[in-house]
């Protein structure tokens, strides 16, 4: 969903208009941070024999929280699910086009090129963790991890590209993107605002997140 802003192009557009409205639930932030932690702590283990229990328990864990989201994209509250936000090529190119002119439009929620980025990563995340847990005990094994290598490294490449779109997107904004990603909140109308944050679901992905890294552990 669109909205205007001010007529005056620039970072520092006038939104007295807006309030601060929940937009984000509990449970998507939460599968966010816990898929950028888990990334990093398994790329950074990646190359590290001492840690491989660790890179593989953080891989499944990726693998995990990406079904949950996918499901979530469901079931999840509006702005959540992938009906209000993926749209097709010509959608995406359509943003990317007006994007240098049409500085009074938003989205409360994901925009088409922030959409693509979420989808392509959340592909690439099944294909590292497919090609990740393939590659033990297979006569493929060096090609299986070219194939996980390479895509562990576009991962990286769109996670920049992603950081990169929410900087720019704050500044053309004026609103903190980033934090809105941690407290759930942006600017925005009443009536885009979602009913609960569904706390309870939001816990419980915690709670079945570190019982299964207390079961890898144990």
């Amino acid at each position: 969903m669109t909205r205007p802003l001010a007529s005056r192009p620039g970072p520092q557009n006038a939104t007295s208009e807006f309030q601060r409205v929940l937009v984000w639930d509990a449970p998507t932030r939460v599968c966010h941070w816990l898929m950028a932690a888990c990334f990093i702590g398994a790329y950074l283990t990646a190359a590290q024999d001492g840690w491989r229990t660790v890179h593989m328990t953080l891989g499944y864990t990726m693998g995990g929280l990406v079904l949950f989201r996918v499901v979530w994209g469901f079931v999840g509250t509006r702005h959540a699910r992938f009906a209000s936000f993926v749209g097709g090529p010509a959608a995406v190119m359509e943003y990317l086009r007006k994007m240098r002119h049409e500085w009074g439009r938003r989205h409360i929620g994901h925009s088409p090129a922030g959409a693509l980025l979420l989808v392509a990563l959340l592909l690439l995340t099944l294909l590292v963790g497919a090609s990740g847990w393939a590659i033990a005990g297979t006569s493929a094994a060096d090609r299986l991890d070219e194939l996980h290598e390479g895509a562990a490294h576009a991962m990286l490449a769109l996670a920049g590209l992603h950081l990169a779109g929410v900087a720019f997107g704050s500044w053309r904004s004026g609103e903190n993107l980033l934090l809105s990603m941690i407290n759930g909140t942006k600017l925005g109308s009443s009536s885009e605002a979602i009913r609960s944050a569904w706390h309870g679901v939001a816990l419980l992905l915690v709670a079945a997140v570190l019982g299964f890294w207390w079961y890898q552990w144990d």
